[in-house]
């Protein structure tokens, strides 16, 4: 039994569910949009977008406007919004007002999402017969690619999730077609963990981490994601297969020569979707993706920077036409979509469901294409060069801080693929101290006092009060389960595309000169790591964990 909340919500961004009818007459109005942009900007989506009442962020660290007191170095997690995204995002609800004055809201709307989709294929350098279905986030894009892939293979397949230690939590919910939250995007309350209507099935995860070499990627990787696939097969099941192009830790797998086999063993039993939300990969190889069939799930945050959350499912041309074999619509794939959200070709699929504007949806993506076309706008030797100097600064630095612990890379890098991605820019580290690794509730810790000035708390001299008041977001702490020993944390720098954007200038000794300040930026944020891990600071640091939600 569900019930919807009415009025303007974190979960919605409509007007009282009682105003519905499901011929596809929800009477959005006019007015709904001089609702303030930052509550606008926080509404249509699920409880992660909720501000806390006290200090106005929401669950990763995040505040609904600029905050550029704020150093940024959390894209593998979530940014606050920039000022040129911000905007954006009210220059496009002011297009939308005056374009509503001539057609009604819905229609104006559905134009607005369509040229959406132009554009984004437009800066990934996608061809017209990429579809594009847009979601709240890359969580609920996953029940988007579920349900799309029960009328590619005609049955309810088994979701095979390659760095399931490593994706988005809802993940575990959504591969087996499960509520991820306690309520959706569109204010529909829901049991968490509770079976989607119609989309339930079963899910193998494929871990990727190998605790016994030291925090690094498993060797067999390959050859256990076979042995998923080809079990699930002998079954007599279909394959979703999800695999991973980034991971939290920068990871990719399984390779694309197990791909390549899988696909010569197994054709039209295996669906392969690519988890791409962090967005780290060359457009050359996406593309490749999208060519061999492959769905590929990307959000607008994270290495693009724009604000949490944003989703979106590219789906290639063939894949598009077997959605003339649904026939019964699985009811709970309702709760997680509107109209507009499916491409406008999709005509037979779009007609089943409500014209339900999601606005807070649609300005983060505006927001979101706001930074992908400043990024792509700097050329690509620029974009290779700032990531190539940014990446050898941080691995410098980690390298040379005695508190902390790189963790291995484990991308397989091909210059020709992954254009100016063959750089990592996420990167993971774990701390110590004395030389032993810090407590998972201490590390968890030390990522909560990164974003609060902390001056008056640490005392001492001018200059650690000066790097305990600056305040500063990295990744937040991935949570590593061992088998035989205590949790671990790791803790991560990233790199994003704002950083690349602010850095650029056609002066290359300016450019030069914007991309110190930056790793002067980093450094600052080491020694604050490094200040919070001293004895005189562990007052200051409440034990309240902080991990991905």
């Amino acid at each position: 039994m569900r019930r919807e909340p009415s009025g303007m919500s974190v979960g919605a961004s409509r007007v009282s569910g009682t105003e519905r009818a499901f011929d596809g007459g929800s009477r959005y109005r006019l007015r709904d949009l001089f609702t303030p942009l930052d509550t606008l900007l926080i509404s249509g989506g699920d409880l992660r977008l909720a501000l806390d009442p006290r200090d106005r962020v929401n669950a990763y660290g995040c505040a609904a406007s600029p905050k550029p007191e704020i150093w940024n170095f959390a894209s593998s997690t979530a940014s606050t919004i920039s000022q040129a995204a911000y905007d954006r995002a009210a220059l496009a609800r002011e297009e939308l007002m005056h374009r509503c004055l001539f057609d009604e809201v819905e229609i104006a709307f559905d134009a607005r999402c369509e040229d959406m989709r132009e554009k984004l294929r437009s800066h990934l350098q996608l061809a017209p017969r990429v579809d594009i279905v847009f979601s709240p986030s890359g969580t609920d894009s996953q029940l988007h690619a579920l349900f799309l892939a029960r009328a590619v293979l005609g049955a309810s397949p088994v979701t095979i999730v390659v760095g399931a230690d490593q994706t988005g939590s809802g993940t575990v919910h959504t591969a087996r077609g499960h509520h991820f939250s306690a309520m959706t995007a569109n204010g529909i309350v829901v049991r968490k963990d509770a079976a989607v209507a119609g989309l339930a099935g079963d899910s193998i995860a494929v871990p990727l981490l190998d605790f016994a070499s030291g925090l690094a990627m498993r060797a067999d990787a390959d050859a256990a994601v076979m042995r998923a696939v080809e079990n699930s097969l002998a079954q007599g099941r279909r394959v979703l297969l999800q695999i991973m192009d980034s991971s939290k830790l920068g990871w990719r797998a399984p390779s694309a020569a197990c791909l390549d086999e899988i696909a010569r063993r197994w054709p039209r039993k295996v669906q392969v979707v690519v988890d791409a939300c962090q967005a780290r990969l060359g457009r050359r190889r996406l593309r490749c993706y999208l060519d061999r069939g492959f769905m590929v799930l990307m959000i607008g945050s994270k290495f693009f920077g724009g604000p949490a959350f944003s989703g979106a499912l590219l789906v290639p041309k063939g894949l598009s036409r077997s959605l003339g074999r649904i026939g019964t619509i699985a009811p709970g794939i309702f709760d997680y979509a509107g109209r507009c959200d499916w491409p406008m070709a999709w005509t037979a699929l779009r007609s089943r469901f409500e014209r339900r504007p999601n606005f807070g949806q649609w300005l983060r993506w505006e927001a979101a294409l706001a930074e992908i076309g400043s990024y792509y706008a700097v050329p690509g030797a620029s974009r290779a060069r700032a990531l190539a100097e940014l990446a050898a600064g941080i691995d410098s630095m980690i390298a040379l801080s005695p508190s902390l612990r790189a963790v291995p890379s484990a991308i397989e890098t091909s210059a020709a693929d992954d254009e100016e991605f063959a750089q990592r820019t996420i990167f993971p580290f774990t701390l110590l101290r004395e030389g032993k690794p810090v407590s998972i509730a201490k590390t968890g810790a030390v990522h909560r006092a990164l974003e609060r000035d902390i001056n008056l708390e640490i005392g001492g001299s001018a200059a650690d009060r000066q790097v305990a008041a600056q305040r500063c977001l990295i990744g937040q702490p991935v949570r590593l389960e061992r088998p035989d020993d205590a949790p671990q944390a790791v803790l991560r720098l990233c790199v994003g595309a704002r950083l690349v954007t602010e850095a650029w200038s056609a002066d290359a000794a300016q450019a030069q000169h914007n991309l110190q300040h930056i790793l002067d930026h980093i450094a600052h944020v080491l020694a604050k790591i490094e200040l919070l891990l001293d004895r005189a600071a562990a007052a200051a640091m409440p034990e309240k964990s902080a991990f991905e939600v």
